[in-house]
């Protein structure tokens, strides 16, 4: 579709605001961009966290020639029809034409582009709104190049976060993309060092890609009407729900709480209390029934029926978890040879009295009249938290005698690279070693007789 510059009356239904903050912004545009453009290749190198360079490269559809001067021009976008009913009708990631336009104010844009059938390349650069456009010759699709972001805005400048943190949070953001979008190739480089690498595979291969095969192979499908992806297996849980996905329409999006309920609710009684499981799901909806544009950042979507599409979540959930034989029946409660007392260690507890064991997790025992449900796990986690605690620095830390390479994710290591200085004053000298690996040298004493690779 050819570009078009929106008329006043239907930029004006568009959600205000800021659209390019920090690199993450250009990204993330950069990104929708390509996978707009039907790309089935799409690559993304950073430099200097992204404020020194940001370079998204695709192989997809291109801008024809007659309309790439209106690339960088505000609310000027091929994605939306120039009519007042089309923005409560978004089918595309990106649609308010003004990704390329703010990158050019907060740095220096450069772009060139050609469609499969075109004869010869487009190149366009715009700084502010100096635009230049010539001919050129390059492969077809489109690579993008914002250089010297916030360069002419200092005070903005000033506030953007470290390099490392701004490199965690892009390598973030390309693995959610990578999980809702697997069958493409993907790439990101930082600083000239391959980060992420990922080849067409499905919803299990990405998560092997962005979180390593141990969590791939804890994985189920699951296939519903509006509901596919994968769901980790009730052994693979963590204490925070940051590895809980949601995509809408292909848009990578901030769940509302109402669908990570959903999901933890259609595990029932296989997942203990206060712990969340990883999941990716791709959630298809009508077009009318969502509206993208609420946020300036697109990550936050409106769903008309949101207590629909929770329900069909947590019957898809509890649908993949049934069709494998992941519960086995309840034992009864296993009786003490003898009642005996625990003695009341202080703070809240009262004087406790142990009457039996449940299911091999769950210690009964009462007091004062009231019956007490201990969890004997997160009882024991507690217990080694405040002993590690106590001793982490009372010792000197402990050099292993052959270092260990340890395998890491994409994020682990961009986390890494942010901490590392904090990792060492804890005694754990942990080293960048290339290809997602990184060498252990030092450990703090506590943890010296820990088998290492666990």
């Amino acid at each position: 579709m050819t570009i078009q510059v929106l008329p006043p009356h239907v930029a004006r239904l568009i959600a205000a605001g800021e659209v390019v903050s920090r690199p993450l912004d250009v990204v993330r545009e950069l990104v929708d961009n390509a996978l707009d453009a039907g790309a089935s290749r799409i690559e993304l190198e950073v430099e200097g966290g992204g404020l020194g360079l940001i370079r998204v490269r695709d192989n997809g559809g291109g801008i024809p020639a007659e309309s790439v001067a209106l690339a960088p021009a505000r609310h000027a976008t091929s994605k939306l029809e120039p009519t007042v009913g089309a923005v409560e009708r978004v089918t595309t990631l990106g649609f308010r034409g003004e990704a390329l336009w703010a990158a050019a104010q907060a740095g220096n844009l450069h772009l060139v582009t050609r469609p499969t059938a075109q004869v010869g390349a487009a190149e366009v650069t715009a700084s502010g709104d100096d635009v230049t456009v010539r001919r050129t010759s390059a492969p077809a699709g489109t690579a993008v190049t914002v250089r010297n972001l916030f360069a002419r805005l200092p005070a903005r400048l000033r506030t953007q976060a470290p390099a490392p943190a701004e490199v965690r949070d892009i390598t973030a953001l390309l693995g959610r993309y990578v999980l809702h979008h697997p069958g493409l190739h993907w790439r990101l480089t930082v600083d000239g060092e391959a980060r992420l690498t990922h080849a067409p595979a499905d919803h299990r291969g990405a998560v092997a890609s962005v979180y390593g095969p141990l969590s791939a192979n804890r994985v189920l499908a699951v296939e519903a009407d509006g509901v596919r992806g994968v769901v980790s297996r009730p052994e693979l849980t963590r204490a925070r729900r940051d590895r809980m996905h949601f995509s809408v329409n292909g848009r990578p999006v901030l769940a509302p709480p109402e669908l990570e309920r959903a999901v933890i609710e259609g595990f029932a009684e296989l997942l203990p209390s206060g712990v969340a499981p990883l999941c990716v799901l791709d959630l298809t909806v009508a077009p009318e029934d969502h509206n993208p544009n609420v946020h300036p950042a697109k990550q936050v979507v409106a769903l008309a029926d949101l207590p629909g599409v929770a329900a069909r979540v947590r019957a898809a959930v509890t649908a993949a978890l049934a069709a494998h034989p992941l519960v086995r029946a309840a034992p009864a409660p296993l009786a003490p040879p003898e009642p005996s007392a625990v003695p009341a260690a202080g703070g809240n507890f009262p004087r406790l009295t142990l009457l039996g064991v449940y299911q091999e997790l769950y210690l009964l025992a009462q007091g004062e009249g009231d019956l007490w449900v201990v969890d004997a796990h997160a009882a024991h986690e507690r217990s080694l938290y405040e002993h590690f605690t106590r001793a982490l620095g009372a010792q000197p830390p402990v050099e292993l005698p052959e270092p260990e390479l340890l395998h890491l994710t994409p994020e682990q290591v961009a986390r890494l690279h942010e901490r590392g200085a904090e990792l060492r004053g804890w005694g754990l000298t942990l080293e960048d070693f290339g290809a997602g690996l990184a060498r252990l040298r030092t450990l703090p004493a506590v943890l010296a007789a820990l088998p290492v690779p666990r």
